[in-house]
C-alpha cells in the first residue's frame, strides 16, 4: 500500500447505509407490480450488484434468479423512480466516514466514488448526505460506462479523471465485488467489516479489513 496518493470508494455499505432508503423503493416497486413487500432486513442481503440485480431478487426470492424480461424492466423503472423520490430520507453516513473523507481531502489526497448505482442517483445521495464534489469530485456510476464493477473499466476511468495510476490507487469496498474490481483494475484494496456483501463475511477474503473508516488513514500512514 506504499505511495497510495488515490482512494476510491464504493458508496452503498461502505460511505452510506443507504438500505432503509432502497428497502422502501424496492417494496413500493412490488407494491405496483401486485407484489408482497420484502422489508429492509431481505433488501439488505440483496444489495451490492445495482439496480435491476435487487429487483430481480426481489421477484424471485433468489441471489442469481432472473424474472421475464418485461417484468424486470418494469420493476427496475418503478423502483429508480420511486429512490429517485426518496433518495436520503433514512440513508446515514457510516460513523467515520465524513470525518475520514474531509481529513483525506484536506491532507491533499485524490477521492473518487465507483459505484454500480446509477450515477446521477449516486451523485445526488453524496450531495445530500454532504459528500459533494467539493470532496468527493469524480463519481463512476452502475450506468456510466458499459462495464460494471467488478470489471477494470470503471477504476480505470475514475483513476484516468483523477491523473492517478493503479499503483497510487486505494480501493476501498465492502463486497467480493470490489475485491475482484480491485484485483483487476490493479489497485490496492481495503474493506470495511459492515455493509453489504452477499453470501458470506468479508473478513474471510483475505484482505485488509477496517471497522471504521478512520482506521484508513492508520493503515496508510503504516504504509508510508
Amino acid at each position: 500500500m506504499k505511495g497510495i496518493t488515490t482512494l476510491l470508494f464504493d458508496l452503498d455499505g461502505t460511505l452510506v447505509d443507504s438500505a432503509p432508503d432502497i428497502a422502501d423503493a424496492m417494496d413500493k416497486a412490488l407494491l405496483a407490480m401486485g407484489r408482497d413487500p420484502l422489508g429492509e432486513s431481505r433488501a439488505r442481503q440483496w444489495i451490492g450488484n445495482g439496480a435491476q440485480r435487487l429487483m430481480d431478487r426481489a421477484l424471485t426470492g433468489e441471489m442469481d434468479g432472473m424474472p421475464p424480461e418485461e417484468q424486470r424492466q418494469r420493476s427496475l423503472a418503478l423502483f429508480l423512480e420511486a429512490y429517485g423520490e426518496a433518495l436520503c430520507v433514512r440513508s446515514r453516513l457510516y460513523p467515520g466516514a465524513r470525518e475520514c473523507v474531509e481529513q483525506l481531502h484536506a491532507e491533499g489526497y485524490r477521492l473518487g466514488c465507483v459505484t454500480n448505482k446509477p450515477e446521477g442517483l449516486s451523485v445526488e445521495l453524496l450531495r445530500q448526505i454532504g459528500l459533494g464534489p467539493e470532496l468527493i469530485p469524480v463519481v463512476v456510476g452502475g450506468d456510466s460506462l458499459p462495464q460494471r464493477k467488478p470489471d477494470a473499466a470503471p477504476l480505470q476511468h475514475a483513476m484516468e479523471a483523477l491523473g492517478a495510476t493503479a499503483e497510487q490507487t486505494l480501493m476501498v469496498g465492502d463486497s467480493i465485488t470490489d475485491i475482484r474490481a480491485a484485483a483487476n483494475a490493479g489497485t490496492a484494496i481495503a474493506c470495511v467489516s459492515y455493509g453489504y456483501n452477499p453470501g458470506g463475511d468479508i473478513r474471510d477474503a483475505g484482505v485488509p479489513v477496517v471497522d471504521n473508516l478512520l482506521e484508513l488513514k492508520q493503515m496508510l500512514r503504516a504504509a508510508a
